[in-house]
């Protein structure tokens, strides 16, 4: 189970971080919007997309911050990246970006950041960071590091997401989970980090490979 106490610190120095106006942002309480994003991060249709999951992505950005230019940004669009998350929608990412164009704003964070937050958490809809974009890398490799996961944490991370998915019949998930393992497995590379290739990539093709081999029995 995720530490909600040290997410919620996590939130506090994340945001106080963030802030460049202190004398505007002191009027304002960080912990009201921790509170409501930990509250969607609970909601009951999630299965993967969780607090647990959100305090591995977080953990994983730690491991990655020497190679981003913007960490707090980074630290910040992983609270927002599955904020939204309703399974039979497309849209999460995009509504997810724009409830951070609308919550960071009043948190005062200021627009730049704010800006870069939000581009971060559109970008996760496809995880294909540019080769200069050294925050999307950092955010992309955290958000897909499960995929490097041991074996039976890599079970226990596909079984959640077929339960978010349960509203899809059977054979219709297989083929379409056997669908996205393939582009994975036919990009040149899953992770763009140095650490991410050096430590995950192996790894998570195989756990891919795995997968997919299990799906076509």
């Amino acid at each position: 189970m995720a530490d909600l106490e040290d997410l919620r610190s996590r939130w506090l120095r994340t945001l106080l971080a963030a802030r460049d106006d202190e004398s505007h942002a002191s009027s304002l309480s960080p912990d009201r919007y921790g509170e409501a994003l930990l509250r969607r991060w609970s909601e009951p249709q999630r299965r993967y997309h969780t607090v647990e999951h959100l305090a591995a992505v977080l953990g994983h950005i730690d491991a990655l911050e020497q190679y981003a230019d913007d960490v707090v940004a980074v630290r910040l669009a992983a609270w927002f990246h599955d904020a939204v998350y309703l399974p039979d929608r497309s849209t999460n990412e995009e509504r997810s970006a724009r409830l951070a164009e609308r919550a960071l704003p009043e948190a005062g964070v200021p627009a730049e950041r704010t800006a870069e937050v939000a581009r971060l958490v559109r970008l996760t809809t496809g995880h294909d960071p540019a080769p200069d974009d050294r925050d999307g890398q950092v955010l992309c490799d955290a958000d897909l590091a499960i995929l490097a996961a041991p074996p039976s944490a890599y079970a226990a991370y596909t079984a959640a997401v077929r339960e978010e998915y349960h509203f899809v019949p059977s054979d219709a998930f297989r083929e379409g989970r056997a669908a996205i393992l393939r582009q994975l497995l036919a990009l040149p590379s899953l992770f763009s980090t140095p650490h991410g290739r050096k430590e995950w990539e192996a790894t998570a093709r195989y756990n891919l490979a795995s997968e997919l081999e299990m799906l076509s029995l």
